[in-house]
């Protein structure tokens, strides 16, 4: 009789991805119920009916599981990302195009559990995942596309670094503490909107030539 799990060992392709889905799901629904320190690999395995030695052979540990999730999270605004610089395409119309991802990622559920769990969290390793996975890798190519704009002089700065602060400042605000501290709900695509083209336009000022 095999061990809960045992038909995972070598999942086709697509199982596995549906089986990773899964785990993701079992892990928020944890985090949100026990925080990140009660939420455990044994845990989440018992949620899905996995076996713990299944999720440390796909994750490593714990904290490779939620840097996994946190990448997930913020999949589409950095494929849009690469591609734009990979395309070479105008750099303001490419954050007006990744600008309403982002924003949407930054206040949806997944997000913000994640930040409402690292904000109660007695060490400091939910929150260094959170910034490893997510912003310290997403700013960079916003800087890296702006950089282009400025060398094609499309754009105007003190530097690279400093135009994407104001633009994501200008973009997020207090929004995402708004919505960890249960001060916002989550906003419509019209909020969202709203929200990008006041954005763009002012960075449009701060940034003209």
């Amino acid at each position: 009789m095999g061990t809960p799990g045992h038909n995972l060992a070598r999942p086709k392709p697509a199982t596995r991805a549906a089986r990773r889905a899964q785990i993701e799901r079992a892990a928020y629904k944890l985090l949100k119920e026990k925080g990140y320190g009660g939420t455990s690999m044994l845990g989440i395995a018992k949620e899905v009916k996995a076996s713990n030695e299944t999720l440390y052979r796909w994750y490593g540990d714990k904290k490779g599981l939620f840097k996994t999730m946190v990448e997930n999270n913020a999949r589409a605004t950095k494929a849009a990302l690469d591609e734009a610089i990979r395309d070479e395409a105008d750099p303001l119309a490419t954050l007006e195009d990744v600008a309403p991802v982002l924003l949407s990622m930054l206040l949806g559920e997944r997000a913000i559990s994640l930040n409402r769990a690292a904000a109660s969290d007695e060490g400091d390793e939910l929150g260094a995942t959170i910034a490893a996975a997510g912003r310290d890798s997403v700013f960079p190519l916003i800087e890296k596309l702006i950089q282009r704009g400025l060398e094609s002089s499309a754009l105007a700065a003190p530097s690279a670094r400093m135009a994407a602060d104001w633009f994501l400042n200008l973009l997020i605000g207090d929004l995402q503490i708004r919505r960890a501290i249960h001060a916002l709900s989550v906003p419509s695509d019209r909020d969202v909107h709203s929200r990008v083209v006041a954005a763009i336009s002012a960075s449009k000022k701060l940034c003209r030539t």
